[in-house]
């Protein structure tokens, strides 16, 4: 019995590396582009190693909203060009930073072209996901983001963003499920009436 179950997981095993492969930059780039709303659950794991649970909503282009599980009740919202940070807990008003200063923003665009000259500065396959790395060329000092993508077909399971200070934030995605979303999801006004 042993053997035959050493046996099955070794042609399980074998069997892998032929169903996973590299994903092109235009696949990807594709595959970005396709996702016009959707959702899903994330955990993200913060630079001090705390870890946060919630759901993420994508409105592309340029909308995403961080919707953070108790006992942390923040929200990070980006729309209309910019990112707001709002701590629901304790009220106040919200920073807020322009999303072409963040490298959300290579994700978030009308038209992603992972081609684009000077953009990738890494594309590689660790056995079973394609991981690139990405910077806005006009604003390298914004950071990066480091993109994982499992397929066929391509699907985005994590990111890491490193900012122009060295710290890094990792956000791994439960899957995203396309579904309609509707705008006032991601209008900051309802938000900020909520804080007052």
């Amino acid at each position: 019995m042993l053997r035959m179950l050493i046996t099955a997981a070794t042609l399980v095993t074998l069997a892998l590396p032929a169903q996973a492969q590299k994903l092109s930059l235009g696949e990807i780039s594709r595959y970005l582009n396709s996702i016009q709303t959707a959702q899903g659950t994330f955990t993200q794991i913060n630079g001090d190693g705390t870890i946060s649970t919630g759901t993420i909503s994508i409105k592309r282009p340029g909308k995403v909203r961080f919707d953070y599980n108790p006992p942390e009740r923040a929200l990070v919202l980006a729309t209309a060009g910019s990112v707001y940070i709002l701590d629901r807990k304790f009220g106040g008003q919200p920073d807020s930073y322009p999303l072409n200063q963040t490298p959300l923003s290579i994700i978030l665009a009308r038209n992603v072209n992972l081609s684009q000259a000077g953009m990738v500065h890494g594309h590689s396959f660790d056995g079973t996901a394609t991981v690139v790395t990405a910077q806005d060329p006009k604003r390298p000092e914004y950071g990066s983001i480091q993109l994982k993508f499992t397929g066929k077909p391509a699907e985005l399971r994590q990111w890491i963003i490193k900012d122009g200070n060295g710290g890094s934030t990792t956000v791994v995605l439960g899957g995203l499920e396309k579904k309609t979303l509707p705008n006032r999801l991601f209008q900051i006004e309802p938000e900020l009436e909520k804080l007052r």
